[in-house]
């Protein structure tokens, strides 16, 4: 009683007197809450800080409005900026760091990057003192080596159907190395990037009368309809789940599940969270200088299946896989 007595004394007394804030953080997504990915590096922020950080989110929503939107949009993320006042900034992707690094960079906030596919210096934030991050390999190349051991016989040939986003093109730059048809661990890989949702259906409808053994579902988030229409992200995976002829594989974890894909070894947004959680705390509690922490990158994957979908493919996975396998179902 006596200490609960002397602490509101010091309360109402001596107004310098506090209880510790909790650190006040932005992220500016680049896409939408509802957006699987977001969810999952959500998960990881916020299960990683705990209570002692309050986050704050502004979305801009480019996965689903057209590119002439964007710049206003960002404009937008930096209006939120100025009016929170936060202690640190999440830029969650590449659009947001593209469109508000630059600026960014020349303030002395510190900033922490996450999920970013192409080289720093692409987004003109690498070198800023106040600026790190992590980066996001998709785990293609591996995880195109592991669908080899688990279809029998071995496939050979493979489509990988992307969209036309910015993200999409760097996976594709880096993949292909100016050769779209590239081979990996003996599959050849033929890389489409698809803009238009008619264009997408036939593409998947005419996969195995093109000879392909398996179907990598990439990205498909910014497809539009021949009105222009974007075309819901789930609209477009079910209806790819039902009508490919061929083994569909993921390489994403919001990619799998019974009306998904059968899974494969896939790329975890949560880890990204967790990894920018630790270079926030790096920076906030231990006074790190973000220009001084060389960025990171989260690329470790997992082997996560759909068991309804290894049933309706008829696919059983090789003991050496399946032990270190998580299931959606």
């Amino acid at each position: 009683m006596r200490c609960w007595m002397l602490c509101l004394t010091l309360v109402l007394f001596f107004p310098g007197f506090s209880y510790a804030k909790s650190s006040k953080v932005l992220v500016i997504e680049s896409y939408h809450a509802e957006y699987p990915w977001s969810q999952s590096y959500r998960e990881g922020l916020e299960s990683t800080l705990g209570p002692d950080y309050q986050l704050e989110y502004f979305e801009m929503d480019t996965k689903r409005l057209p590119q002439k939107q964007h710049l206003r949009k960002a404009e937008a993320a930096w209006e939120s900026f100025l009016k929170t006042k936060p202690d640190l900034v999440v830029l969650a992707d590449d659009n947001a760091t593209r469109y508000l690094g630059p600026i960014l960079a020349l303030q002395s906030i510190p900033v922490v990057y996450l999920g970013l596919n192409n080289n720093p210096r692409d987004y003109s934030v690498y070198g800023a003192k106040n600026i790190t991050g992590v980066l996001e390999r998709p785990l293609i190349k591996r995880a195109i080596a592991s669908a080899g051991s688990i279809f029998t016989p071995r496939p050979r040939q493979a489509l990988l159907l992307l969209d036309n986003s910015k993200t999409s093109l760097a996976i594709f730059q880096d993949l292909a190395q100016g050769n779209p048809s590239p081979t990996f661990s003996q599959i050849r890989v033929d890389i489409r990037l698809v803009g238009e949702w008619n264009s997408w259906k036939q593409l998947v409808l005419e996969s195995k009368k093109n000879n392909y053994d398996l179907l990598f579902v990439g990205l498909y988030h910014t497809l539009l309809d021949q009105n222009n229409r974007h075309i819901p992200a789930g609209e477009v995976l079910r209806w790819t789940s039902e009508h490919t002829p061929i083994p569909p594989l993921g390489l994403w974890e919001f990619s799998v599940g019974k009306d998904k894909t059968i899974g494969g070894l896939v790329l975890y947004g949560k880890e990204q969270g967790v990894e920018a959680a630790r270079l926030i705390q790096q920076i906030l509690n231990q006074g790190g200088s973000p220009g001084q922490i060389r960025p990171v990158t989260a690329q470790k994957g997992h082997f996560l299946f759909s068991k309804t979908q290894l049933t309706k493919w008829h696919v059983k996975l090789p003991d050496k896989i399946e032990k270190k396998s998580n299931w959606v179902e």
